[in-house]
């Protein structure tokens, strides 16, 4: 006689709500498939002679997807930059770096770890466009960002050159200097109009 068909989840699961059972033509639709999904699948063809079980595996895949991009960077010489780029995807997404088109390997002041890129001492040469590519074997995805490298001279509107009253004879005094640049300055002390020289004291 015509068999009667029945599905199950081989791994003891229940088979998701959603899903959809065509008993006439033996179908199971399982709509909006997502990772949880997945796995082994059994159909049981059953009549009164016997019965027999058709297996299927189901693997949930997925392109990769931004999760966190990259976005363009002012730095100023010697500083650091940190980009980080973050893609979903099944299987796991791999990264690389472009810049200007051309692959970036990790070298001295360049690290690069999984979607992470660090440049440390920044230098006029690393300005440039990059770019964190995130593939696995069912796509590849680019983002882009702009690497700015700006020199500033010294700047002292933000510094304080503390007037400061000697309380105690034989007591220590430190003023500091330190105004905004890039790249790091060279310093020299005055007293009045006379260079001061480093002694005992």
């Amino acid at each position: 006689p015509v068999p009667t068909i029945s599905w199950r989840r081989a791994d003891g699961k229940q088979i998701p709500r959603k899903a959809r059972r065509h008993r006439s033509s033996g179908l199971l639709e399982i709509p909006n498939f997502q990772q949880e999904d997945a796995g082994l699948y059994e159909c049981i063809a059953e009549n009164v002679r016997g019965k027999n079980v058709a297996r299927g595996q189901l693997t949930f895949y997925a392109q990769p997807n931004w999760v966190q991009k990259i976005n363009d960077v002012h730095a100023a010489i010697e500083e650091s930059v940190i980009w980080e780029c973050r893609a979903s995807g099944r299987p796991k997404p791999s990264y690389r770096w472009l810049k200007d088109g051309e692959p970036l390997l990790p070298q001295g002041r360049i690290q690069l770890e999984q979607g992470s890129l660090t440049i440390t001492n920044v230098s006029l040469s690393d300005a440039g466009m990059y770019q964190c590519v995130a593939e696995n074997r069912h796509g590849i995805i680019f983002a882009s960002a702009e690497l700015s490298v700006i020199a500033i001279g010294p700047d002292f509107s933000k510094t304080l050159l503390k007037k400061l009253t000697l309380v105690k004879v034989g007591g220590e005094v430190i003023i500091e200097c330190k105004p905004k640049a890039s790249p790091r300055p060279t310093y020299s002390w005055k007293k009045g109009r006379d260079i001061l020289r480093e002694n005992e004291r």
